[in-house]
C-alpha cells in the first residue's frame, strides 16, 4: 500500500508518495487547473494499491478530494494541526516546504488509522451551506438594525424601542420631519438601510424555506425533539454529516465539546471544561439546553435534579447539554438506519 500525501494550495498542490515503511518513493508538484485531477491520476497509476491523504479535504483540498472520491479512490482527510505536529517531529525542527508538508500528511495517514474517510458530498453538505448562509444573513441583518437604531436615535429624541422591525422602522420614518440638511441626509440613509433590511428579511425567509425542504428530504426526526427547530436541525445535520463516523456517544460528545476533559495530575483526579470541539454544534446544544431547562418536560426535570444536587445553574446546564448530546446521538443513529421517505 502506497500513501500519497497531498498539500493543497490555491494555485498548486504537492503530492508525495510513501511506502509502508514511511520511505518517500516519489514526489511531484501540480499546477491547479482543469487538468490537475487527470495529471494526478496518471502520475499515481503506477501504484495499484494506493490511498490519498489530503490536508484540509473540506477546505482548499475539497475540489481534488471530491474528484478522487468520485473516481472511486480511497481518500482520508488529514487535519492541518495533526499534520503540523507530525512534520515537526519527522523533520526534527521547524523546516517547512511543500514537499515536507505533503510527506507529513502522508505519514499522518500511515500512523493514524482513525482519520475521517472522505465521502461524496450529499444532503448534509447542502444543509451546512444553507445553515452558513443563514448565519451570514443574520449577521448582516443585525448590523443593519444597529445602524438603523443609531440613525433613528439621532433623528428622534430618545430613539425607538428595542425589537425594531422593518415595519416599525418605516412607521417611525414617516413621522420624521428633518430640521436641517444633515438630518435629511440621515433620513435618506435610514431609508436605504430600511430597504436593505427588507431585502435581508426576504432572503432569510427564502433560506428557511430551502432549509425546511432540505431537512425533510433527509427523513430526520430531530425536529420532534422539544426545542429543536428546523434551523437547529439543519445546523446539526450539516455539521455532523455521517453520524456513523462516531463509534460511540462519548466520541460524539467530545466532538461537540460537551464532554469535560480529564485534567488529573498525580493522585488528584479532576476534569475541566472543554473549550474545543465543534463550536457550532456546541452552540446548538446550548440553545436547546436553555430552552429545555425553561420549559416543562424531561429536560426541565433533569436540570432541576442537578440543581437539587447542589450544582450551580451553569453546571446544571452543562450537565443537561451532555445528556442532550447522548439523546441526539441515539436519535441520529436511529434515523440513519431507517429508510428514507419516498419521493413525492
Amino acid at each position: 500500500m502506497v500513501i500519497i500525501g497531498i498539500d493543497p494550495h490555491k494555485s498548486s498542490l504537492t503530492a508525495v508518495a510513501i511506502d509502508h515503511d514511511g520511505t518517500t518513493v516519489a514526489s511531484r508538484r501540480f499546477v491547479v487547473n482543469a487538468g490537475t485531477a487527470t495529471a494526478l491520476a496518471t502520475w499515481s497509476q503506477r501504484w495499484t494499491e494506493r490511498r490519498y491523504a489530503i490536508e484540509g479535504a473540506k477546505g482548499l483540498g475539497r475540489g481534488i478530494a471530491q474528484i478522487l472520491v468520485a473516481h472511486g479512490d480511497d481518500v482520508v482527510d488529514v487535519p492541518s494541526t495533526l499534520a503540523m505536529k507530525v512534520r515537526v517531529l519527522s523533520t526534527g525542527g521547524g523546516r517547512k516546504t511543500d514537499p515536507d508538508d505533503a510527506r507529513a500528511v502522508a505519514l499522518t495517514a500511515l500512523y493514524h488509522r482513525d482519520l475521517h474517510r472522505v465521502h461524496r458530498e450529499d444532503q448534509s453538505t447542502i444543509l451546512r451551506l444553507l445553515s452558513e448562509r443563514r448565519d451570514d444573513l443574520t449577521r448582516e441583518r443585525t448590523r443593519a438594525l444597529n445602524r438603523l437604531h443609531q440613525l433613528l436615535r439621532e433623528l428622534i429624541p430618545g430613539g425607538v424601542p428595542t425589537g425594531l422591525s422593518a415595519d416599525k422602522a418605516a412607521a417611525a420614518l414617516r413621522g420624521i420631519r428633518p430640521a436641517s440638511v444633515t438630518d435629511a441626509c440621515r433620513r435618506d440613509l435610514a431609508k436605504d438601510i430600511l430597504a436593505d433590511l427588507r431585502r435581508l428579511d426576504a432572503n432569510i425567509k427564502a433560506n428557511e424555506a430551502q432549509m425546511r425542504d432540505a431537512v425533510a428530504a433527509t427523513g430526520t426526526t430531530l425536529p420532534e425533539i422539544h426545542c429543536i427547530s428546523t434551523v437547529l436541525a439543519a445546523k446539526l445535520l450539516g455539521h455532523v454529516g455521517d453520524i456513523g463516523r462516531f463509534p460511540s456517544a462519548d466520541h460524539f460528545a467530545g466532538y461537540t465539546g460537551t464532554a469535560p476533559l480529564a485534567a488529573s495530575s498525580g493522585e488528584r483526579t479532576r476534569h475541566r471544561l472543554n473549550t474545543g470541539g465543534n463550536r457550532q454544534l456546541n452552540s446548538v446544544l446550548h440553545t436547546v439546553a436553555v430552552c429545555q431547562a425553561r420549559d416543562p418536560g424531561p429536560g426541565r426535570i433533569y436540570y432541576q435534579r442537578k440543581l437539587d444536587e447542589g450544582k450551580t445553574p451553569t453546571e446544571a446546564r452543562r450537565a443537561l447539554k451532555r445528556r442532550l448530546a447522548n439523546v441526539l446521538y441515539r436519535r441520529m443513529r436511529r434515523d440513519q438506519q431507517a429508510p428514507l421517505p419516498a419521493a413525492a
